[in-house]
């Protein structure tokens, strides 16, 4: 089951008016599924999570752009940051609009490479977990904190109980958990064990997995609260100390 995204608009808009576009954000948000979703049929999909084509993008570039060209979707691109450059040469070359869309999920060292190949030639566009908009099935534009929007918008809004406040902040924001059966635990369990070794293991600067699970622990104990670095060092130093003495 598709769930219409408020940035639908936005990546259409953002199509027409740059060569290329990256939509990046966490694992599962998406990213992928509202792409293919508005896709036209000539335009071709591929994924860097085959590792045949991955393969191909890292060591064979210029063959990669020659075996898929445009329109086209290329799914995970921080597998293969060197497609960048080429991208780069071919939407200089053809100046087509929307010719690439992009996805990510690792920002921090992917972005620095796109805004040294292709700056000025790509919108970025972020996306997060479902709104409650989305989840509500309620079209909405995009959350600012303007108080006539708010005002508005409040007019048309169901009150919530607490207790289906708390429902939603445990059940959380991924599509998975509003589009069929869904298991809380085993969703939650798989997607953390991906993050840590698929993505944490590509920077360089973590050294130990475990270390940062118990930093994530311990700021996933203070979502809502002020950020505090030493009360979250201090709290997975504990945790570690802790481990430590039970091994």
């Amino acid at each position: 089951m598709y769930i219409n995204r408020i940035l639908e608009k936005r990546i259409l808009d953002a199509s027409e008016q740059f060569r290329a576009l990256i939509v990046t954000g966490p694992r599962q948000v998406g990213k992928t599924t509202l792409l293919k979703h508005l896709a036209d049929k000539e335009r071709e999909y591929v994924t860097l999570d085959d590792p045949i084509e991955r393969e191909v993008a890292v060591h064979e570039p210029a063959l990669f752009m020659e075996r898929h060209k445009p329109p086209v979707i290329i799914d995970e691109i921080q597998y293969a940051p060197n497609l960048l450059p080429y991208i780069k040469m071919r939407v200089d070359t053809h100046q087509n609009k929307g010719d690439f869309w992009l996805t990510g999920s690792q920002k921090f060292h992917m972005m620095k490479n796109v805004s040294e190949s292709l700056a000025g030639r790509i919108a970025v566009i972020e996306m997060y977990g479902l709104s409650q908009s989305e989840i509500d099935g309620k079209e909405s534009e995009a959350f600012t904190c303007d108080h006539v929007m708010m005002s508005e918008r409040y007019k048309t809004r169901e009150p919530q109980s607490l207790e289906r406040i708390y429902e939603r902040i445990f059940k959380g924001s991924m599509p998975e958990a509003y589009t069929g059966k869904f298991n809380r635990d085993e969703y939650y369990s798989g997607y953390v064990n991906t993050y840590l070794e698929r993505d944490i293991r590509s920077l360089t600067q973590v050294a130990d997995d475990l270390d940062f699970l118990r930093f994530m622990t311990a700021c996933a104990a203070r979502t809502s609260d002020m950020v505090n670095y030493a009360d979250i060092v201090y709290l997975a130093w504990m945790q570690k100390c802790a481990a430590w003495r039970y091994s």
